[in-house]
């Protein structure tokens, strides 16, 4: 049972990974710029209450999508349901249309700049570039017609076609993405205790009942076999 929460209920703490970015080499190499971001972040996320559980850095202008480290916090922030934290949103990326997707695609994002700001403000920061991107398509469509109205051919089939059956494979994903985050949360817990001397699957089957830590399922206690699934799945 943990101490302090009723009942002896595990409440996980919200888990937090930090994402730095300069555009420079020089930068990257001095670490000016870098370190004031981490510091920034770090500040930002003990003031939450959050554990910081991972941090990642690129040295690239910020229009890259195919950055190293940016790719790698957004992979650990879908293991661990995490939150990603930035000293400033343009720290992430220059592409409006990015930010817009990565909290289509259920990210949480909070800049160490914009303490106040939830997830709302953060969409609302997107939704007003991407109502300037809109414009800019309206004008493009309008251009496409008065084309069109001239007789110019425009589009045609190109063969593509949708696939069928989107909704079972959707939901085939959210299981095993839940799966996944699952055990990566439960491999943090199995870290804490080998850092605590407890070893052995049977050892901590036991020191996890006694915390209170709720199996993957929900549903029974923990058992040597239980905790090697954890981790095999984790290492998977």
């Amino acid at each position: 049972m943990l101490p302090g929460l009723p009942g002896g209920t595990a409440r996980c703490p919200r888990f937090a990974v930090g994402l730095y970015r300069v555009s420079t080499a020089e930068q990257g190499q001095s670490g000016l710029g870098l370190e004031a971001q981490r510091a920034a972040v770090r500040a930002f996320a003990a003031a939450q209450g959050w554990a910081l559980v991972a941090e990642f850095s690129d040295v690239a202008s910020g229009r890259d999508d195919r950055r190293p480290g940016f790719r790698a916090a957004l992979a650990r922030c879908r293991q661990l349901g995490a939150v990603l934290v930035v000293a400033r949103l343009d720290r992430i990326t220059r592409r409006a249309h990015t930010l817009s997707q990565l909290l289509e695609d259920g990210y949480s994002i909070r800049a160490a700049d914009m303490p106040g700001a939830d997830d709302l403000m953060v969409r609302i920061y997107a939704a007003v570039a991407q109502k300037e991107r809109e414009l800019i398509g309206e004008r493009t469509r309008a251009a496409l017609a008065a084309a069109k109205a001239r007789g110019t051919v425009l589009g045609g089939d190109r063969g593509y076609r949708p696939p069928g059956g989107p909704d079972a494979i959707a939901a085939a994903q959210a299981r095993r993405l839940a799966a996944e985050r699952a055990a990566h949360r439960l491999a943090l817990e199995v870290d804490r205790l080998r850092d605590e001397g407890v070893t052995g699957q049977a050892a901590m089957a036991r020191a996890l009942n006694e915390r209170g830590v709720p199996v993957p399922s929900g549903r029974g206690a923990w058992t040597h076999t239980t905790v090697a699934r954890v981790m095999a799945r984790a290492a998977a």
